[in-house]
């Protein structure tokens, strides 16, 4: 099986009907009826925006853009025309997204910038890179919609997977949109064309090329994408090793826990590890009091991120009183055994509503 073949199309567009009342209500200007319908799409909104992105924030921000544009048109929207109220909603988010996308860089991780680096003389970060973010799987409760088809539903959980969302990043915008909407959520090609404004021929050959960049970037072992669902026994027990081992500066541990060909990222460092022996490199230096690199006692919490294990790390520098926030670590486990560590500043803590000190 090839690496994209589970994302081809395997499901219509859903055109389950909106409750007309509300959509009438909300199209004449019924604010409450329009928020009822808005907030009811706001889940697989923000995760879209998200997969356009690579950003938590922007997508956010783009999902607030997207009501009130169309708060400010629905005039225009018709419950008799070609587009069901969910449909319309998408359209109005991924032309935004598409504008946005027109004025930034893509978000990428530091393992898509170079060559993997030396562990003992890390990399300055370039000053206006913008670097893919996480996000939290608390967000992901909600995210079926009534009108998604059940597979298409499972598929669009799926595919929130840091590997999927750093491979997608080297899309083209408009290719991007075109596998997302067609592979991810089901769209039937002419929908997707009527979507961008554009041709189904066009759509065919954008997919088509998009398949094809994210099959040789994707991670060599992800053959298929598994469903979501809560963290098996093994992953559970994987991660609390994880966070023992870092507590206890336990270098033997650690290098159980990980793969031989383990990869390791720290955004927005550029610096990248390829391989056990380098991560653990990087790490004694880490742990030793008598290193520049010592960054202190640590202590974690346990959480999720894009649907996989994350540890919210904190660290007690020496002569400070408490422990702050230092790193969310997501970890990609496969058979056991850590395949990556990606490590992302405290900034993001506050998506998953973890606090700044323990």
């Amino acid at each position: 099986m090839d690496k994209v073949s589970t994302l081809q199309p395997r499901f219509g567009h859903s055109r389950l009907g909106d409750d007309e009342a509300v959509v009438s209500a909300a199209r004449d200007g019924d604010e409450l009826a329009f928020g009822a319908l808005a907030e009811r799409y706001r889940p697989e909104l923000r995760v879209h925006c998200y997969r356009m992105l690579g950003s938590f924030e922007e997508a956010e921000d783009l999902v607030q853009e997207t009501f009130l544009r169309a708060w400010r048109s629905r005039e225009r929207f018709s419950l008799e025309g070609h587009w069901s109220f969910r449909a319309w909603l998408y359209r109005i988010a991924t032309n935004a997204c598409l504008n946005t996308l027109t004025r930034t860089p893509r978000r990428v991780l530091p393992s898509q910038l170079g060559p993997a680096g030396d562990p003992t003389r890390p990399v300055a970060p370039p000053a206006d890179q913008p670097w893919l973010q996480p996000f939290p799987d608390h967000l992901l409760e909600n995210l079926v919609s009534d009108e998604m088809e059940p597979e298409t539903a499972v598929l669009a959980k799926e595919t929130i997977e840091l590997a999927f969302l750093a491979a997608i990043q080297l899309l083209p915008p408009r290719q991007r949109a075109v596998l997302i909407l067609r592979d991810v959520l089901g769209w039937p090609t002419k929908e997707v064309a009527d979507l961008l404004d554009s041709s189904g021929a066009s759509v065919a050959s954008a997919l088509q090329r998009a398949r094809a960049t994210l099959m040789a970037h994707l991670p060599s072992r992800r053959v298929e994408w598994s469903p979501v669902a809560e963290a098996s026994a093994e992953e559970r027990a994987v991660l609390h090793r994880y966070m023992e081992a870092h507590q206890r500066a336990d270098i033997r541990t650690l290098a159980a826990l990980l793969r031989e060909d383990a990869v390791g990222t720290m955004p927005p460092t550029p610096t990248w590890y390829r391989g056990r022996a380098s991560i653990l490199a990087a790490l004694r230096s880490s742990f030793d009091p008598g290193s520049e690199g010592f960054i202190g006692d640590l202590r974690f919490i346990a959480t999720r991120a894009n649907a996989q294990p994350a540890a919210a790390c904190y660290a007690k520098a020496p002569g400070d009183s408490r422990f702050r926030a230092f790193s969310l670590d997501v970890l990609r486990i496969d058979d056991g055994q850590i395949a990556e560590i990606t490590s992302f500043t405290p900034v993001v803590f506050p998506f998953f509503e973890l606090p700044g000190e323990l």
